[in-house]
């Protein structure tokens, strides 16, 4: 069974370019397409007026922006397999339900109805920090949307990176027949071992050897199961969501790890990750490690 790419809309401008970047995704990958609407009826105090009374018209409003998403998805590409479906529940909780049978989720950057100004909703910061699927979230500039810098960005950050992201990264680079950009970005303590503060400009030779000794480890599989993916690691030395962030203008997808911990039912999102899913200039990917 193929799993399908799952895509939140809503209506909004951000949902419809998230739906036609997953289109090309679906396409690139051979998956099927699923459209998701998701809402608790009671929060809509106004929608489409409805001619069935039988029909309240927030699920009128439903059908047609589902309808209109199809419509969409099928223009940009009709040879793509889709379904779609309208879930009676809040969005977030919906979506993390239908990442578990997923390729992966896909969302635009703010809903319907958010407040102008915010740089990410609160449906696609909260299934990406809480699905145990990859997680997309569709932001960035034209250039990065439609894929024309030929780079996937990869970021190791400097916490443990997980081995699911580093996966994911080959494969998209392979389908894409992009360049993988893979970043390490380390930071000098500002204390030893013994508590006793550091003095700026010390040797730090042995923190740069490090990062670059967890890339080649990481690397080295996904390498040989994807040689003809060409791959440029870098070691940099600085917090790694400024890092990726800036490095995200020249990519057309940045993909970063994450841990779920084992019952605990909040948010579970790094500060790479939060840094990102605000900030980068292109679509974001968090790749939570399978447990």
């Amino acid at each position: 069974m193929t799993l399908p790419l799952v895509v939140g809309v809503d209506g909004s401008d951000s949902c419809l370019r998230a739906v036609d970047w997953a289109v090309d995704e679906a396409v690139r990958h051979g998956v099927p397409l699923r459209l998701v609407y998701a809402s608790l009826w009671a929060r809509y105090e106004a929608g489409l007026p409805s001619v069935d009374p039988r029909r309240p018209s927030e699920q009128v409003l439903a059908e047609h922006i589902v309808a209109s998403a199809a419509d969409r998805a099928e223009r940009r590409n009709p040879e793509v397999k889709l379904t779609t479906d309208i879930v009676p529940d809040d969005a977030a909780a919906a979506l993390v339900r239908a990442g578990d049978e997923a390729f992966a989720l896909v969302t635009g950057s703010r809903g319907r109805g958010e407040l102008k100004g915010l740089l990410l909703g609160s449906v696609g910061l909260g299934v990406s920090a809480r699905a145990h699927c990859p997680v997309v979230v569709v932001r960035g500039d034209r250039v990065g949307l439609a894929g024309r810098h030929e780079r996937i960005l990869l970021g190791l950050g400097e916490s443990d990176p997980t081995a699911e992201a580093v996966r994911f990264a080959f494969r998209e680079a392979e389908v894409r027949g992009c360049v993988l950009d893979v970043v390490r970005a380390w930071r000098r303590p500002a204390y030893d071992r013994h508590g006793d503060r550091l003095q700026r400009g010390g040797p730090a030779d042995t923190y740069e050897e490090s990062a670059t000794a967890v890339i080649d480890a990481l690397l080295k599989t996904a390498s040989a199961e994807h040689p003809h993916v060409r791959t440029h690691p870098a070691v940099l030395e600085g917090p790694a969501g400024r890092i990726l962030v800036d490095r995200s203008a020249a990519a057309d997808l940045v993909i970063v790890g994450a841990h779920r911990r084992t019952g605990h039912f909040g948010f579970q999102l790094g500060c790479v990750s939060h840094a990102l899913l605000h900030h980068a200039q292109c679509p974001v990917a968090v790749v939570p490690e399978r447990q």
